[in-house]
């Protein structure tokens, strides 16, 4: 099992640590609802060591990510950061992921920590062109600083200026006194906030760093479960079960990535075009509980007559909402807003609504 730089920190902190994607990780500190609430109304701090980070270089660097993935990289200025996928040759999606537009013919990838081996076969595999690809996941540290007293914990310890760094954007600076450290704004909790990159021979002097400027206002750590609630929250897709190599982006609500501009000549263009011009069987929707129970993972969805018509891909009490809220594909005809659906619960039918995303608005 692998460690980040910040194992031994965690535990020290109180850390319940567990295997995950082959690291260990803490799942949770002081509990999943005061965790996520810290998030929601003042900071807190995420070890995401374990998220994957591949460079591209060279000349063939912007034609190498503009076939591998969905999103229009011909958009991106330096500086600038898109959400996208890497579609699998099947109509699937071999992982999501963030394109970071560094430099003149470099990007960074941001890819998921479960997904690294199968992402960097992939990209080697369709590296016809001969870009210059690194697989830097092992040399990377990465931590996720994400509530709306973010700038307040954290300003004092650069000279960038946090405010400016708005909603999908980035830069690179001097950070706690390391350089190069990235600064980026793209967030999976919905609660503002920043994301640090830094090699890990610099990484527990930034931790460290942080924690002390944020001592004053109540900083705390946070783990993997509230990390999940939170995002679910916001109707973010998690990979593994929302999204996977059998779901498309179009069936996944992701047709906003998937840009069909000229020029941009993805990995299954065409078979997305269709689905996009002719209509898919099944989207994911979120829902909301009319009654009172929690949904989960791989529940089954059904009509008032116990027809199954979909399945859950995530659920869960919304620490904020105080009710079941949850995602799934969902047959054509029961997707509209508000329509009523059932989810299966230990052989009982309760009865939920289909909601517009995101769940909670700050």
């Amino acid at each position: 099992m692998k460690k980040t730089q910040f194992s031994d920190l965690n535990k020290a902190m109180g850390g319940k640590m567990v295997e995950f994607a082959g690291y260990e990780m803490p799942v949770e500190f002081t509990g999943i609802n005061d965790e996520h609430i810290n998030v929601r109304e003042n900071v807190g701090v995420f070890d995401v060591s374990h998220m994957g980070e591949v460079w591209v270089k060279g000349p063939k660097a912007f034609e190498f990510v503009q076939k591998v993935t969905t999103n229009d990289v011909a958009a991106l200025s330096i500086g600038k950061i898109q959400y996208s996928c890497f579609p699998n040759g099947k109509g699937g999606i071999v992982d999501d992921l963030l394109v970071y537009y560094y430099e003149e013919e470099k990007y960074m990838l941001v890819i998921n920590a479960s997904n690294i081996d199968k992402d960097w076969a992939w990209l080697q595999k369709q590296n016809t062109m001969g870009a210059e690809l690194e697989n830097a996941s092992d040399n990377i540290s990465q931590i996720a600083i994400q509530g709306p007293n973010t700038i307040k914990a954290l300003q004092s310890l650069t000279d960038i200026n946090l405010s400016e760094i708005t909603y999908y954007t980035f830069t690179t600076g001097t950070f706690a006194g390391v350089d190069n450290v990235i600064v980026s704004a793209t967030g999976y909790t919905g609660a503002g906030g920043f994301e640090l990159y830094m090699y890990n021979k610099d990484a527990k002097k930034v931790w460290n760093a942080i924690f002390e400027a944020g001592k004053e206002i109540g900083i705390k750590p946070a783990g993997l479960a509230s990390r999940d609630t939170l995002r679910l929250e916001m109707g973010f897709c998690l990979y593994g079960n929302d999204i996977d190599d059998t779901t498309s982006p179009i069936e996944a609500g992701l047709g906003w990535i998937t840009k069909f501009v000229d020029g941009n000549d993805f990995i299954d263009r065409e078979f997305m075009q269709n689905l996009k011009d002719n209509g898919v069987s099944k989207r994911l929707k979120g829902f909301e509980m009319i009654d009172r129970g929690i949904p989960r993972h791989d529940y089954e969805i059904a009509d008032a007559e116990g027809n199954v018509i979909g399945r859950v891909t995530s659920g869960t009490m919304s620490p904020m909402l105080k009710k079941g809220i949850g995602m799934g594909y969902i047959n054509k005809g029961f997707t509209k807003l508000d329509t009523e659906i059932y989810i299966k619960v230990r052989k009982r039918l309760l009865k939920a609504k289909i909601v517009k995303l995101p769940f909670y608005k700050a």
